[in-house]
């Protein structure tokens, strides 16, 4: 499998993709409904942050998440069992050869995964042969380009563009928001709908200040402080000053904004 973790799989990644789990749960996953009776899969279901707000969501349907890392399940099945959550089983598996027979589900869910993959066209092909004639694929990524904010910074700005060089060089792109609809469309999905889900952040919201800007954003920026310096990216006096200026959009006169997306479409 081409995909590697830009983040990795540490304690404190799995309390940011927690915080990041519950402050984006209603923009991201009112709509993430399915009809009673599906069969769903959940491809990279990570720690299950995201299982768990799908699953309280819709009770009354059977959901198989799988995942590449025996950690991440590992915790993902505890997350669920602390839940009360009866209708998820979990699997290990690579997204690139899933054993599952073709037109298994329903529906297929995936959230933050494609940004990793060397290849997402080939993982998206191979989810599409899955899906029931009349399936639906829903996909939801993160766009760090998007990212923008005040008091501005070149500092900070750099540290952002350090990340993205990061993913790049492991194969990913944290760019990949912006590119779902053509991805879809280009791998055969039909009837694609794209929306942006825009998040803001300033003192009037402090649980957007606290959960996203804080705990998800700077938080994963700040994680990628060893790979940068180690690939000479950026030194570290200069990567400590954009830390310092990231951190001061969080304060009372900051403001931060950052939007995801989110593609549904059908086979």
């Amino acid at each position: 499998m081409s995909n590697k973790y830009v983040h990795g799989y540490s304690d404190r990644e799995s309390v940011r993709l927690k915080d990041q789990s519950v402050t984006l749960a209603q923009l991201l996953h009112h709509d993430t409904l399915y009809p009673v009776g599906s069969t769903v899969l959940e491809a990279g279901c990570g720690i299950g942050a995201q299982t768990c707000i799908m699953a309280s969501n819709n009770p009354d349907i059977s959901i198989v998440s799988v995942d590449i890392s025996p950690e991440s399940l590992k915790a993902a099945q505890k997350a669920i069992s602390a839940a009360g959550i009866k209708n998820v089983i979990f699997k290990q598996g690579d997204i690139f050869d899933l054993p599952f027979d073709k037109e298994s589900f329903d529906h297929i869910f995936i959230c933050f995964v494609l940004e990793h993959l060397s290849e997402p066209e080939k993982a998206l092909l191979n989810l599409r042969d899955l899906l029931k004639p009349d399936g639906t694929i829903t996909v939801i990524e993160g766009d760090h380009g998007s990212a923008y904010y005040h008091p501005a910074s070149e500092h900070a700005q750099r540290n952002i563009q350090c990340l993205i060089d990061i993913q790049a060089r492991m194969g990913g792109d944290s760019l990949i928001g912006r590119r779902l609809y053509p991805l879809l469309v280009d791998v055969g999905f039909k009837n694609v709908t794209v929306s942006p889900r825009f998040i803001y952040a300033d003192a009037s919201r402090p649980h957007m200040v606290e959960g996203f800007t804080r705990n998800t954003f700077n938080a994963m920026v700040e994680g990628v402080r060893g790979q940068a310096l180690k690939l000479g990216l950026i030194n570290g006096e200069d990567w400590d000053k954009g830390i310092r200026d990231l951190c001061r959009t969080a304060d009372d006169d900051g403001t931060f904004c950052y939007t995801f997306f989110k593609a549904i479409a059908s086979k």
